[in-house]
């Protein structure tokens, strides 16, 4: 049974406090409805507090957080009964909302519809108010005085650089710390190798207040972890069974990604919220390949966050527990799971994929299945890639041939279709083409697929044969990061049709098409002053910022003009780029430079290829001591810069 309010009560309230501990003016609104037996009515506080001191000095709209909301809710809960429903619509923070359902034992699903508009998660907004108090006190401690309006809004941005990236990042990030500098940071964001050092990070609540620890428990695992064949079997089955969009993502994830960082971490990315409260707000940043491939005017950038997902600079976003669901018109229609941090690693980590190495990776667990069961379906899946393999190596292949056509002898009469289709492999001179080995494997995937029962409906071998041929599949078509899109059906002004109108979209590494993840921070309502680009990318030092200053400019988006240094030699290991206005100021950070390597980068480099699977104990450290040289080294420009924001903020706010 279940009562509806029948009384409309407004109460409109003014509190004035003082006191010696917060300055700060604070516009709260909040809006409970309340349902019961015992309070049958709707209450809406307005609230403003003014609360005067010497500390904080700058006016914030906060829309959350009054502790006597509880308070009301706790007496209220003490007299309702057991039946009694609590609907609650308050813009507060998250932590508060979850607890007031869960005292009131509520299972109701979140509104997941999409969110039309270029500010800020509330979640997000709530978190950076806190965060503004943890960096002023870390300023103070560097000796650096300012009031809150005067503070330097500083993000970090971790380029690609697949493990040289993650080591990297993991080395600059503790070194930060070591110099008492971390908690100046704003916001921290990754693309590729960056997000699998944040997501070994952020799976720790408050990893800045113990980074040592966490260091050194990543380093352990990196150097002696291990992901055995069946770990990764078992993970991409759960993918292929539980989701609807089953791509090479998935594929790339379970069986390569998860030997490369040496776990399966199956945490989901909103665990993370509330678990950051100390940390530099992260951003997981991708690109959407239709908008790169198909339109240039659409926006690419795509940005995950713990709270939600979506375009960066179109304005469109999606709680990120949905993203991925489906959705028709705003609304979702089905549920799909919640994408977990291996899958995210996998999608933002992309770039370095190798058509090659998958296959081979494929056609290992093949091998190891092929000794589990003698089934033709595994064996003739198991010779095709390896007739696959040889033809991309350009190696002798027709033993492969050979031996495909015996095993397609005695099987079943489409199998004995497609044995007649193997001649046509052969060009002749007598070389396998390509073209026609690559319709000749789908061919014969997308039977298998048909014969064979999806997993879940049947045992083993019939579900491997299923798993393995849609893999092939996905590896031949190059399918990546397909997911429903939320947008379907939506008309959204400054959305680019094209995206409105799919009911999917794929995502990928967003180092294709810029190795770092400036447009997640440009957003305008982060307003930020100062970025921290550390440079983990392979050949040009300078590829990131030039390609960021050349978009922004096509964009009309404020950024510094970048002039490269003429040098002929080995790049040095600080740069800064000025802003002016609205423009941030960059610090761009090259990984490997004459100052930390000293005449020998290319050795670095060449040690630390982008394509290695795994890296020793010895590297590890060593690529550690890297990363933290360039922040060691710079601690007194980083510390001047942040001066100079402060001062040009001083000039602004009296102006």
């Amino acid at each position: 049974m279940i009562t509806t309010a029948n009384t409309g009560e407004l109460v409109k309230a003014e509190l004035l406090l003082s006191g010696a501990v917060l300055g700060i003016s604070v516009h709260v609104e909040a809006e409970l409805l309340l349902f019961g037996a015992a309070l049958g009515k709707s209450v809406q506080v307005e609230a403003e507090l003014l609360l005067s001191g010497p500390v904080l000095g700058k006016s914030v709209q906060v829309e959350a957080e009054l502790l006597y909301e509880l308070a009301i809710f706790k007496q209220f809960q003490a007299k309702c009964a057991s039946e009694t429903l609590v609907n609650i619509s308050v813009i507060t923070r998250p932590c508060l909302i979850s607890e007031f359902r869960e005292m009131a034992g509520i299972r109701s699903s979140e509104s997941c519809e999409v969110r039309i508009g270029h500010s800020l998660s509330e979640a997000e907004r709530q978190h950076l108010a806190r965060r503004r108090e943890t960096v002023l006190q870390c300023l103070k401690q560097l000796g650096i005085s300012c009031s809150e309006d005067e503070m330097p809004n500083i993000a970090v941005l971790g380029s690609g650089g697949g493990l040289r990236a993650m080591v990297g990042l993991l080395g600059s990030l503790s070194q930060l710390k070591e110099d008492g500098l971390l908690d100046c940071i704003m916001y921290l964001s990754g693309v590729s190798g960056s997000t699998w050092c944040m997501a070994s990070l952020y799976k720790e609540p408050d990893w800045s207040t113990k980074l040592e620890t966490v260091k050194d428990n990543i380093v352990q695992r990196l150097a002696d972890g291990s992901v055995n064949w069946i770990e990764m079997h078992t993970k991409l089955t759960k993918y292929c069974s539980e989701k609807d969009n089953f791509s090479l993502t998935d594929v790339w994830a379970a069986l390569t990604v998860s030997n490369m960082v040496k776990e399966i971490d199956e945490h989901k990315l909103t665990e993370q919220r509330g678990n950051y409260t100390n940390d530099p707000y992260p951003i997981y940043t991708v690109i959407d390949k239709q908008c790169k491939y198909d339109r240039v005017d659409a926006d690419p950038w795509f940005e995950i966050t713990p709270d939600e997902s979506g375009y960066s600079l179109s304005g469109v976003f999606v709680d990120s527990s949905c993203w991925g669901s489906e959705f028709e018109n705003g609304k979702k229609i089905k549920d799909q799971p919640e994408i977990d941090m291996l899958y995210l690693q996998g999608l933002c980590g992309s770039a370095i994929a190798d058509k090659e190495a998958i296959l081979k990776e494929i056609s290992k667990k093949l091998q190891c299945l092929k000794g589990i069961s003698e089934h033709k379906g595994l064996q003739v899946l198991l010779t095709l890639v390896k007739l696959n393999l040889s033809v991309l190596r350009e190696e002798d292949a027709k033993d492969h041939l050979k031996n495909l056509e015996d095993l397609l002898k005695d099987k079943c009469e489409e199998i004995e279709r497609m044995n007649l289709c193997l001649e046509k492999l052969l060009t002749p001179e007598g070389i396998i083409s390509k073209t026609e080995l690559k319709k000749y494997t789908m061919h014969v995937c997308s039977s298998l697929t048909e014969n064979a029962q999806p997993p879940g409906a049947l045992d083993s071998p019939p579900k491997d044969i299923y798993i393995f041929a849609k893999s092939i599949l996905n590896v031949l078509g190059w399918i990546w990061g397909t997911t429903y899109n939320y947008l379907y059906r939506m008309k959204v002004e400054g959305v680019d049709p094209s995206v409105l109108n799919s009911k999917t979209r794929d995502h990928e590494d967003a180092g294709l098409l810029l190795n770092s993840p400036y447009f997640s921070v440009l957003r305008k309502e982060r307003d930020i002053d100062l970025i921290i680009s550390l440079d983990f990318s392979a050949g040009d030092p300078f590829a990131t910022v030039v390609h960021a200053a050349k978009k922004c400019k096509e964009l009309q988006i404020p950024f510094p003009e970048v002039v490269v240094p003429a040098e002929d030699t080995e790049p040095q290991d600080f740069y800064v780029f000025r802003g002016y206005s609205k423009a941030p100021t960059v610090i761009h950070m090259p990984l490997f430079n004459a100052v930390n390597c000293k005449g020998e980068v290319e050795k670095w480099k060449k040690r630390y290829q982008t394509f290695q699977m795994s890296y020793s104990r010895e590297m590890i450290t060593d690529l550690l001591g890297k990363a933290g040289l360039n922040i060691e080294n710079n601690k007194e420009k980083l510390l001047k810069e942040i001066k100079n924001i402060i001062k040009e903020n001083k000039t602004s706010s009296h102006a």
